[in-house]
């Protein structure tokens, strides 16, 4: 999710709401968010889990800012699915160029069914560049825990202004947006071992040796590839979110189509299609 979830998403989308805004002004944004289901870095499991996901971030105007929120999966358990709280910097060097620096700390349930589960906190560097008709983006996170895992995004980005609503308050906009993510896959080791445990209670979620690739449930056999540490190519994603703002409010709907480049269950489709709904309000 970036989730880039955090994996998921950011929230200098907001500045797109209020281009005129006092830079010498401390501001809060408030965001909702809904999604047809939950990926970490591309990454899917075979259940799908929509989500509804809030969170609050504090910007001041140097650049410092701290964030908190947390999502809650539709169709799996009756508590919060993860809360999660960080703190970040950015800074413009011009117009064209800014670069980032964040550190996320998440709290997971001890049954939790979700990838990331192992990986608790998270490193982001990031920078994006203006071109003149284009946006690139690039992102690197080292995510540990249980386990540690360095991911790795490169993407590029159009803004396209359709035109108004109503006024020219009511600006309505896409952002056409094609980006590739390549990382190591330690956490699935654990992803594995913990399914086990819920889908056997009265085991140990092993299999006959602690470091053989498969884990045995049942008459079922799941492989755990033995390339977890190796960096590879994650997923190919195109993404195009529709938004509208209106003075401190953005909304947006959003259409994402993945193709996995490391497949590692037979019951995961190579291709997979995310929808997503949210709002931005910023003070």
């Amino acid at each position: 999710m970036r989730i880039r979830l955090l994996i998921f998403f950011s929230f200098l989308v907001i500045s797109n709401v209020k281009a005129q805004q006092d830079s010498t002004k401390a501001t809060l944004t408030l965001a909702a968010m809904y999604n047809s289901n939950i990926n970490y870095y591309g990454q899917v499991t075979p259940e799908k889990y929509p989500y509804v996901l809030f969170n609050a971030t504090l910007r001041f105007p140097g650049g410092l800012y701290f964030s908190g929120g947390g999502y809650k999966l539709l169709n799996y358990g009756s508590t919060i699915s993860e809360t999660d709280l960080g703190v970040g910097y950015d800074y413009d060097f011009n117009e064209k160029f800014t670069a980032g620096l964040a550190y996320t700390h998440s709290f997971f349930p001890a049954n939790s069914p979700l990838l990331q589960a192992s990986n608790n906190n998270n490193i982001n560097a990031s920078a994006a560049y203006q071109w003149p008709w284009f946006k690139t983006d690039l992102s690197l996170d080292l995510a540990f825990g249980k386990q540690t895992d360095g991911f790795i995004s490169f993407g590029n980005s159009k803004e396209i202004e359709l035109g108004t609503v109503f006024n020219e308050k009511n600006l309505i906009s896409i952002t056409p947006a094609v980006e590739i993510t390549a990382g190591t896959t330690r956490f699935y080791e654990t992803y594995i071992i913990e399914k086990n445990k819920r889908q056997n209670p009265n085991g140990n979620g092993k299999g006959k040796s602690d470091t053989a690739p498969g884990i045995v449930n049942g008459s079922t056999t799941e492989v755990v590839e033995n390339t977890v540490n190796q960096f590879k190519l994650l997923s190919y994603n195109f993404k195009l979110p529709l938004n509208w703002s209106n003075g401190n409010f953005l909304a947006e709907a959003s259409y994402q189509f993945s193709i996995l480049g490391n497949r590692k269950e037979e019951n995961v489709k190579h291709q997979q299609s995310f929808f997503g709904l949210a709002v931005y309000y910023q003070f």
